[in-house]
């Protein structure tokens, strides 16, 4: 089953190359940039095992976030803390 997956991402370091999460990115599916760190992908991936893959290609400080909108799912590393606990307090399913 493929799932919608919206990527969004923040690199935090000055002067990272954005190629290697931009190449992690568009080996998730089928994508399309819908805006400069904002990628749709169709993937047989869900959001947890999109998110670990793009990770692997950021550096400890930078944040990530990988919503599946198909299967109304969230993964994230790097969110504020009183972020993290909003979008798990209200998040509906």
């Amino acid at each position: 089953m493929a799932n919608n997956l919206f990527v969004s991402y923040d690199l935090n370091t000055p002067g990272k190359d954005y190629s290697k999460v931009i190449d992690a990115i568009k080996a998730l599916g089928s994508w399309a940039k819908v805006q400069k760190s904002f990628w749709y992908v169709n993937s047989s991936l869900n959001a947890e095992q999109a998110a670990s893959r793009v990770w692997a290609a950021m550096d400890s400080n930078d944040s990530l976030i990988v919503i599946d909108a198909t299967q109304n799912d969230a993964y994230w590393y790097n969110v504020l803390p009183e972020v993290a606990k909003h979008m798990q307090d209200n998040w509906k399913r």
